[in-house]
């Protein structure tokens, strides 16, 4: 039983996978590349045709949305992955990041200087 809940735990503070962003319009699936985490679009309500409309470099606003990394470096340190980037597609800019599980759900905070935003994706089907 013990050996059962630990490995439960372990599950539970694993963010490789799918999650839903906190808006619940887009998927981004979670993994890890050159030992750092990174992570993509791999589906969005608007559908696979959105592009890259709000990025301000003009040559990169006719890419398609789908498959763009929008997490990118992450590395652990303790309970949670820094020292990344997270890019937001609705206005184009990048953000320093960190990420990190709070139960079964995923937190994820952009910062720009002292400030910040933290957004709770949840585990996508």
């Amino acid at each position: 039983m013990i050996l059962m809940l630990a490995a439960l735990t372990g599950y539970s503070q694993d963010i490789m996978g799918k999650w839903l962003t906190e808006a619940g319009d887009a998927k981004v699936e979670i993994y890890e590349a050159n030992g750092k985490v990174n992570g993509k679009i791999v589906w969005l309500e608007k559908g696979p045709d959105t592009k890259d409309i709000h990025n301000s470099d003009e040559k990169l606003q006719s890419r398609k949305l789908m498959g763009v990394n929008i997490l990118s470096g992450l590395v652990k340190k303790q309970q949670k992955w820094e020292g990344g980037r997270i890019y937001n597609p609705k206005n184009g800019k990048n953000y320093k990041c960190a990420i990190w599980m709070e139960g079964n759900q995923l937190k994820v905070r952009g910062y720009l200087g002292m400030f910040y935003e933290t957004q709770t994706w949840k585990r996508a089907q």
